[in-house]
């Protein structure tokens, strides 16, 4: 009897150590495991519920809120153009989103840009004039409008360029990949100077630049509400699923 409780005891220790072990792996298995949200490196710029991460540009005066999931942008009129700003700046990266625009509002997503500076002012004018405009948030923008339109193509807000884009400076060229009033799903791809844009699927832009890339090789993600005339609007769009990998 004393040999057979001798046997029970040992062979529950040999169980208990057993268990024990295998807690032990499965624990440092999750540990390597990436972090939920993180899956290949992307990394949610939108939480859903507020602007953590994000703030407003110093000119405009254009209103972001939280609205059913969304960040939801709206008119001021008097306003100028307006900008939410990441607070995190990226060079290299794919961003993806979704946005419903009013089609009376034109709208863009900057990349790569910046409040403009003392310094920056002596490059960004026109005519071979200075600009004036300091503290402007300004670099590549890829358009968001509604259909039929320029959407996807990059613009030089604020560089004093203009279209950097080809395909748009024919005033008869436009798409319709937007699909007006409804939510649309877009996918930008910066690599060195090379902009890829995609629209719901449909490749728009291709672009290279290297004059675009050495003066704005990194900067912030801005989301535009664009100034409107006086007695239009209000006018608003929206954007959610927001989120981006660095390459």
């Amino acid at each position: 009897m004393k040999k057979l409780l001798s046997y029970l005891t040992l062979f529950g220790a040999g169980i208990f150590l057993s268990a024990c072990s295998e807690t032990t792996e499965t624990a440092a298995e999750t540990a390597s495991e990436p972090a939920a949200g993180a899956e290949d490196g992307w990394v949610s710029l939108f939480d859903g519920e507020s602007l953590k991460g994000w703030k407003h540009s110093t000119l405009g005066t254009a209103e972001y809120t939280v609205v059913d999931g969304t960040i939801h942008g709206q008119t001021v009129e008097g306003s100028p153009n307006s900008f939410l700003l990441s607070e995190k700046q990226y060079g290299d990266f794919e961003l993806q989103f979704e946005v419903k625009v009013h089609d009376s509002l034109n709208s863009g997503c900057q990349i790569r840009s910046r409040e403009k500076k003392q310094e920056d002012l002596a490059t960004t004018g026109k005519n071979g004039k200075p600009a004036t405009d300091i503290d402007r948030f300004f670099g590549p923008q890829v358009e968001l409008e509604s259909s039929p339109g320029q959407s996807g193509y990059v613009y030089g807000e604020a560089t004093g360029r203009g279209w950097i884009s080809e395909e748009p400076q024919d005033k008869e060229h436009s798409h319709d990949y937007m699909k007006n009033g409804e939510w649309n799903q877009i996918r930008i791809v910066a690599k060195g100077a090379n902009i890829k844009t995609f629209i719901n699927g449909n490749a728009v832009a291709d672009l290279t630049d290297a004059a675009i890339y050495e003066t704005h090789p990194k900067g912030h993600i801005g989301l535009q509400v664009h100034g409107i005339k006086k007695g239009t609007g209000p006018f608003d769009v929206a954007w959610k699923n927001i989120r981006i990998k660095t390459l």
